[in-house]
């Protein structure tokens, strides 16, 4: 599993307009889906933000409960994200309160992380386009199509991190200007797994 030893703050990260998004809704609110995508946009941000601040109160306070918090699972909607496995509640609300800080103040680069959906999203659609590519180049005899393939795999395994990380920061993912953390749900499925639902209202910038 990946931990935040070293996030990816060495890189630089360009300079977001802080109303660009309700600017947005507010001009194209006629656009379907489009303020919902701009919303989960930021809460996506504000997961990954929070999971490399649990990570970090690991690494800082190391005890026991805390040794699965570079582990947790995510998963974001228009209404806040979901966070699961075992977490407490008082380092959840600090680590969704300092990383929004974080982000809105210029550390983008905690809006990217490597254990991300977006980077498996990445993985096969680069593995499915070059190997379709290499089938459709390469002569049609098994041998040839079967080293096509697999350079086609090794290929979309070797660029895809960084291609992830970059569908990541300029996709998927923005500074969370627009978002208050309204309250922390938590729950228990039947097989006793913990997680939390991290309910976030709308705000607009000032």
């Amino acid at each position: 599993m990946t931990t935040v030893n070293e996030p990816f703050w060495d890189e630089g990260w360009f300079v977001p307009q802080q109303t660009l998004d309700q600017e947005l809704i507010a001009q194209l609110n006629f656009v379907p889906g489009l303020r919902e995508a701009l919303v989960v946009r930021q809460v996506h941000a504000l997961e990954h933000g929070t999971v490399w601040m649990l990570t970090e109160i690991a690494e800082q306070f190391p005890a026991e409960w805390r040794r699965g918090y570079a582990e947790l699972g995510g998963m974001s909607t228009e209404k806040g994200f979901y966070l699961y496995g075992a977490v407490d509640k008082t380092d959840l609300y600090r680590a969704v309160a300092n990383a929004g800080d974080r982000l809105r103040s210029g550390e983008g680069n905690l809006a990217v992380h490597p254990r991300c959906g977006t980077n498996f999203s990445v993985t096969m659609f680069l593995t499915a386009g070059l190997a379709a590519g290499a089938s459709w180049l390469l002569p049609k005899d098994p041998i040839s199509q079967l080293v096509g393939m697999g350079t086609a795999a090794a290929t979309a395994m070797a660029i895809a991190p960084e291609v992830g990380r970059y569908a990541q920061r300029y996709l998927t993912t923005a500074i969370p200007f627009n978002l208050a953390i309204e309250e922390i749900e938590e729950s228990t499925d039947w097989t006793g797994n913990q997680s939390h639902f991290v309910r976030l209202r709308w705000q607009d910038s000032q």
